[in-house]
């Protein structure tokens, strides 16, 4: 993208290349609107402040009985309806600055930029020189590239002398072009910067082209074991070539490794008897039991009571129940 460079008498000298993600972009009006409210919105200050009905210094007597007068009902003097009272819903003290991520600011600033190249109202100068701060050379200057009303100049730093000149005209402001912001571009109709402040403004703002990101190495994983070659990519391919006698020598001369025995079952090793037609099983013999003979019976403590008394065993007793109906049938 190519813009006109002027000088102080408003000639066209050359034409300079810029770059076109900083001034050849379509704007975002949403994101430059919320750059544009945000920036207004850190600049307050938030001190504003009133009292309410409990802040306000008086008395709080009721001002009057409830009923009974024919007037209205009343409360006390501190009431918001009331001359000297307290305010409803005033300003309280609080934060009104606003966030925005880095990428949507740099958008907005580009957005800018952008929308003043594309309307004619950005105009690139080649340098601005002045010795001595004079209000009339820089008036004439800006009445040279065609600037009328409100303007921003913009230079590659702070110039102490172009900052005292302009300081008396009406709606101009200058800003080195490392604070450019979206407010100032907008609250300005035209846009005046120098051929250094675009290069700087380039060096800021543009948008480069992202490295591509490097590879990371792979992390060192654990080998897996190699497939076990079967046995005909086993064979050499010299031994391929050999004869079959040859084969049969050397097959020959290496022993063969003795087969593991199989593991016998529980079935294979009993013993089979032939000719049977059932599996003989053997049983454990059964305990012999102690005989009962030799010891003698345990006497009761009854029996032993009624030998000591009497010498005679006593013929058990049993206990009957007595009911109502055996009562009766026995008398």
């Amino acid at each position: 993208m190519k813009l006109v460079v002027l000088n102080a008498e408003g000639k066209e000298l050359r034409k300079l290349d810029v770059d076109e993600s900083v001034f050849g972009i379509e704007p975002n009006g949403t994101v430059l609107h919320q750059a544009y409210v945000r920036q207004r919105n850190n600049q307050r200050a938030g001190t504003a402040q009133t009292r309410t009905r409990g802040e306000v210094v008086g008395s709080t007597r009721k001002l009057h009985r409830q009923k009974g007068t024919g007037r209205a009902r009343a409360g006390t003097a501190g009431s918001p309806t009331r001359v000297g009272g307290g305010t409803a819903f005033g300003p309280r003290v609080r934060d009104y600055s606003q966030a925005m991520p880095k990428k949507m600011r740099r958008l907005a600033i580009r957005s800018a930029l952008s929308g003043k190249a594309a309307d004619g109202q950005l105009v690139i100068i080649d340098q601005l020189a002045l010795e001595v701060p004079k209000t009339k050379e820089i008036a004439r200057i800006l009445h040279n590239v065609g600037i009328e009303r409100s303007a921003l100049i913009v230079t590659s730093e702070s110039d102490r002398s172009v900052l005292a000149s302009t300081r008396n005209l009406h709606r101009t402001k200058v800003l080195p072009a490392r604070y450019l912001n979206v407010g100032d571009m907008l609250n300005h109709q035209s846009l005046l910067m120098t051929e250094d402040a675009v290069r700087i403004a380039e060096s800021l703002w543009a948008v480069k082209g992202a490295p591509k990101a490097a590879k990371k190495p792979a992390k060192p994983g654990r080998k897996k074991a190699a497939a076990r070659p079967k046995a005909k990519d086993e064979a050499k391919p010299e031994a391929a070539a050999e004869s079959p006698a040859a084969e049969a020598e050397a097959t020959a001369e290496t022993p063969a490794k003795p087969k593991k025995a199989a593991r016998r079952t529980r079935a294979a090793a009993r013993p089979k008897d032939e000719g049977a037609a059932k599996k003989t099983t053997t049983r454990r013999a059964p305990k012999a039991k102690a005989s009962t003979e030799d010891k003698p019976k345990p006497k009761r403590a009854t029996r032993v009571r009624a030998k000591a008394a009497g010498g005679q065993d006593k013929p058990k007793t049993t206990r009957r129940r007595t009911t109502k109906k055996t009562e009766d049938s026995e008398g």
